[in-house]
């Protein structure tokens, strides 16, 4: 079979990148030709396009009284190509072991020939980071675009990143009818089985693993080895999206209380005040090789304790409520490693080891099997 994967867009999101490399390496062991379909960055606005922009800028700046400032076409330009130098490692990446399906509009150029589209996993029906990125309604999400065409629709490890209901009654609705044209559910939190349940009126749904860890640690060893990426700097791999004083502290505490070397994972890439040369986004064979010389791992991100529990490696996560709690909440209850995360930097307790445990191990095996089962079920 031919089939797209629709996730967010890619860029420099390390996590965003390898669950749907990891995905698409999946289903092609399955047998099928696969495309991850991503939404063409370039800055080509027809003149058109330029006035209906200053139009809005005008309506929200003078109408709204809102204080927005509107970016030239050289601002703009300037913008896009620093955005490109941030990403060159990232996009060398996904050039190199993604099979791109490039589209201009997500509404009008996905190519209907597609004999299925797999939606997920990621943050793929969280409401404003679908409609941000994409820049249409969320219902296309749900596959809207598709319109009555005979493309099965599959959703595999969706998720809406929040235990919270984020659509209006309208969207409600609609996605509702659309998850009704679904072949099959699963989804990456238990909370999404309520929502789909509860909210959208769809009970039949799986709970499945990210696509990460359908993949053996070997298979992204061998992604590391084959560029000959060079050892970490120290063995505390620290991978911080959200920086505070606290979480220094906890990164110097636990450095110091179990004798290990510090060393950060990526750069100042959201960060407008740093530097350009500071916001370029370190290879992502460097983001693994973290985990392989790793020997502890602080982290604030979803995917650092995904990667921490294929590794094998101790981890604490503290607790990001603005990126979304209930994927923190869901995987670590899943993998019985609840005392991982920590809502307080105060509460890390030096005498607790943190380790990813065989009990851990053994979900992980179950739970990959039963994920496989689902996407081999569901595609035939």
């Amino acid at each position: 079979m031919k089939i797209g994967i629709l996730t967010l867009p890619l860029h420099t999101n390390y996590g965003g990148i390898l669950q749907a490399y990891a995905l698409q390496t999946v289903l092609q062991q399955l047998g099928h030709e696969v495309f991850v379909i991503d939404q063409d960055k370039e800055l080509n606005k027809s003149f058109l396009q330029q006035i209906l922009s200053f139009g809005k800028y005008c309506a929200k700046r003078f109408l709204l009284g809102k204080n927005e400032r509107f970016h030239s076409r050289r601002e703009q330009r300037k913008s896009f190509l620093e955005q490109k130098e941030r990403e060159r490692y990232t996009r060398d990446f996904i050039n190199k072991h993604i099979n791109i399906l490039l589209v201009k509009n997500l509404t009008k150029d996905v190519p209907k020939n597609l004999d299925a589209i797999v939606v997920g996993s990621d943050q793929i029906w969280r409401h404003g980071y679908f409609t941000g990125a994409y820049h249409c309604g969320i219902e296309n999400a749900f596959l809207k675009f598709l319109k009555n065409s005979s493309t099965k629709r599959i959703a595999y490890a969706a998720s809406f990143g929040t235990d919270e209901w984020e659509y209006s009654k309208r969207e409600t609705f609609e996605c509702s009818k659309l998850l009704k044209k679904f072949i099959a559910v699963s989804v990456r939190e238990k909370s999404a089985v309520s929502l789909c349940k509860d909210m959208l009126g769809f009970p039949n749904v799986t709970h499945t693993l990210d696509p990460t860890m359908l993949l053996e640690k070997e298979k992204y060893i061998r992604l590391v080895e084959q560029t000959r990426t060079p050892k970490s700097p120290g063995n505390l791999l620290c991978y911080i999206l959200d920086h505070t004083d606290e979480k220094q502290w906890l990164v110097e505490k636990i450095a110091q209380d179990r004798k290990l070397k510090p060393f950060n994972v990526n750069s100042k890439i959201e960060d407008p005040s740093a530097p350009q040369q500071e916001r370029i986004q370190p290879p992502l064979e460097q983001w693994l090789r973290g985990f392989m010389d790793a020997e502890f791992v602080v982290t604030d991100s979803f995917h650092a304790c995904v990667f921490s529990i294929i590794f094998g490696k101790p981890f604490v996560v503290v607790g990001n409520k603005k990126r979304g709690m209930a994927r923190f909440e869901s995987l670590l209850s899943l993998f019985v490693l609840e005392k991982n995360l920590i809502y307080d930097t105060n509460k890390y307790d030096s005498t607790f080891t943190y380790c990813v445990n065989t009990k851990a191990q053994f979900v992980l095996a179950e739970m990959t099997k039963m994920s496989f089962l689902f996407l081999s079920h569901s595609l035939k």
